[in-house]
C-alpha cells in the first residue's frame, strides 16, 4: 500500500549533495536561463562541465546571452538525468551568478577540459580544443547560490511503500507554508 496519496508535497524528494553532483559530472547538456532587458527569460540548450562545484560553459563573445549576463549576471542552469547512466527522473537546476573569463589561465585549463567531457577521445578532445581556442571564444563560470533537486525515483519507491523514511528530505517552505495556504484559499482545508 501507498503511503502517499497525492504527488503535492515533492520537496521531500530532493537529491543529496552526492547525487546532485554525480549528476552533474556525467551530463554534458544543460538549459543556461538568463534574462533580457525587457524582463524575459530565456534559455538555451549548452554543453558544460561541473568542476570545482561550478558550472563552466563557453560561447562566442558576441552571443546575445553573453551581453545579457555582463549586465544581468543572475543565472540558472537546468540539468536532467534523462540520456545518462543514471536514469531518467532527476533534475539539479542550478541558482547562481555568472562571471565571464577572458584570461588565458582559464581558458588553457578550460578548453582540454572541456573537450575531454564531451568528446572523450583525446585525439578528437585536443582537436575540438583547438577549434575552441579562438579570439572571440569566452568562459562562463557560474557561481551557485542554490540548488533546487528532485529525484523522481525516490516518489515513485514511496508510491509504491519502498522507501525508507530517512531518505525522504524535510519539506521546504513551498510544501509547508506555501501548501496549507493554498489548501485553505481553495477550501479544502480549514483551521
Amino acid at each position: 500500500m501507498s503511503e502517499i496519496d497525492n504527488y503535492e508535497m515533492v520537496s521531500v524528494y530532493r537529491m543529496t549533495d552526492a547525487a546532485r553532483d554525480e549528476l552533474l559530472s556525467v551530463n554534458r547538456e544543460c538549459v543556461f536561463n538568463w534574462t533580457t532587458q525587457d524582463g524575459y527569460p530565456m534559455g538555451v540548450i549548452m554543453s558544460y562541465i561541473w568542476r570545482d562545484g561550478r558550472v563552466w560553459l563557453t560561447a562566442g563573445a558576441h552571443r546575445h546571452r553573453i551581453s545579457a549576463i555582463r549586465k544581468r549576471p543572475k543565472v540558472a542552469v537546468v540539468v536532467t538525468s534523462t540520456g545518462t547512466e543514471l536514469g531518467p527522473s532527476k533534475t539539479v537546476t542550478v541558482r547562481g551568478n555568472a562571471v565571464i573569463h577572458e584570461d588565458r589561465a582559464t581558458k588553457a585549463w578550460f578548453y582540454p577540459a572541456f573537450a575531454l567531457h564531451l568528446r572523450r577521445e583525446q585525439k578528437a578532445a585536443d582537436a575540438f580544443a583547438q577549434m575552441l581556442d579562438s579570439p572571440l571564444r569566452i568562459v562562463i563560470e557560474v557561481i551557485p547560490d542554490k540548488f533546487v533537486t528532485y529525484d523522481g525515483t525516490k516518489m515513485m519507491r514511496h508510491t509504491i511503500g519502498q522507501l525508507s523514511p530517512d531518505e525522504l528530505a524535510e519539506p521546504l517552505e513551498s510544501d509547508t507554508i506555501r501548501l496549507e495556504r493554498e489548501l485553505r484559499r481553495r477550501g479544502l482545508k480549514h483551521d
